[in-house]
């Protein structure tokens, strides 16, 4: 994602997502029926559409009806999974404790005199508690290359591997493009000197994003307009092959478990990718104890767990990827104190040393890469 998308266009984007999701919600907590009764107006559910629970809070599921009705049974599901029945419209207590974080839709399907009606609301599962707070011990400081716009950082077999954005050359139709960043790159950079051992230019008119290390191939997406990934030899460098990215809003950050990518798109929301096929096999929505985490960045993962450069800001959050409820949220803001020196931009790069279990923090043309630890406040 390039800074120069300036911040009240970013916070009229998130405004605007918000506004569709709420009206979303509103689509799906309306009463709705799949077959006829001439009550079918009148019976309602609680609790109210965009009622929000944190994690492991029971939800009370309550039909009203304008008249005393005979039933046959009630079917309650939740996200189209059936969850339990009864033969009477007595309240039922549903369990958040296994439920992922985000807006969860309560269907009660009705059965009476040979005919069913569904009623529905909608539910909003948040973090069972505000995420512990962690700051940092700089360990060691390393030198970075101020030409890179650092959008994906890694690292593999003692070396750094990092995606670098910008567009030297605007797409076509899109005169108006900031070419002032430079043209993005794939890197091996060695970690002492800072300098890359390495590196490719990616299509002028493209901007790079996060990337991700699959066996002997290294993934890197692109940003928008349309965004697309890469695929190349990680030994070689040599692009093998490239794909339409159809997964999410737009292309930003990118990590890997073992078994499957993540990637979040601009918003909240983290998609699970098949490693072996560019195919989304499901997602998490982040939410702190407060509501959702917008503008998940740069990602990787450490040890079960999410690591997530928030856009803009100077924290990252450490997030459970089960549920997606943030667990923990580690502050950095004195690790590179505003004004920083041009050209330096926004905190952005978490990279993992597995082996020697140590953690890398950098940013956007900054100077210098620093190995730290995070400890509690």
């Amino acid at each position: 994602m390039r800074f120069g998308l300036i911040q009240s266009e970013l916070m009229m984007n998130n405004k605007l997502k918000i506004l569709f999701a709420a009206l979303l919600l509103l689509a799906l907590g309306c009463n709705h029926t799949s077959t006829t009764s001439t009550q079918s107006a009148d019976i309602t559910i609680s609790p109210d559409a965009g009622t929000s629970f944190k994690e492991g809070e029971p939800v009370t599921v309550k039909l009203h009806f304008p008249a005393p009705t005979t039933l046959d049974s009630v079917v309650y599901l939740i996200d189209s999974a059936r969850v339990m029945s009864k033969k009477d419209s007595s309240e039922i207590t549903l369990k958040t404790d296994t439920m992922h974080c985000g807006a969860r839709v309560i269907t009660a399907k009705i059965y009476t005199g040979g005919k069913s009606q569904d009623v529905a609301t909608n539910i909003v599962v948040m973090a069972p508690k505000p995420p512990v707070e962690y700051t940092y011990k700089v360990v060691k400081v390393f030198p970075h290359d101020t030409s890179c716009y650092t959008e994906g950082l890694l690292y593999q077999d003692g070396f750094l591997y990092e995606s670098g954005g910008g567009q030297s050359q605007s797409p076509p139709g899109q005169p108006g493009t900031d070419l002032s960043i430079g043209q993005s790159s794939l890197r091996k950079v060695d970690l002492e000197t800072g300098k890359p051992v390495k590196k490719v230019m990616v299509d002028p008119t493209k901007f790079g994003e996060g990337i991700s290390i699959v066996g002997d191939k290294i993934i890197q997406l692109t940003w928008k307009d349309p965004k697309i990934g890469y695929i190349y030899d990680k030994n070689t460098f040599k692009l093998i092959k490239n794909f339409d990215n159809n997964i999410g809003v737009e292309g930003w950050g990118m990590c890997f478990d073992g078994n499957k990518l993540y990637m979040d798109d601009s918003t909240n929301r983290i998609w699970f990718i098949a490693k072996d096929k560019w195919k989304a096999i499901g997602y998490i929505d982040v939410y702190d104890d407060k509501g959702p985490v917008d503008s998940l960045n740069e990602l990787e993962y450490i040890d079960g767990k999410i690591y997530a450069n928030i856009y803009y800001t100077d924290f990252i959050v450490v997030i459970d990827p089960k549920t997606g409820a943030v667990l923990e949220k580690i502050d950095l803001s004195s690790l590179y104190p505003m004004p920083r020196k041009p050209p330096a931009e926004v905190l952005n790069g978490i990279a993992y040393d597995a082996k020697g279990k140590r953690i890398f923090i950098t940013g956007k043309k900054w100077q210098h890469l620093y190995q730290v630890e995070f400890n509690k406040k």
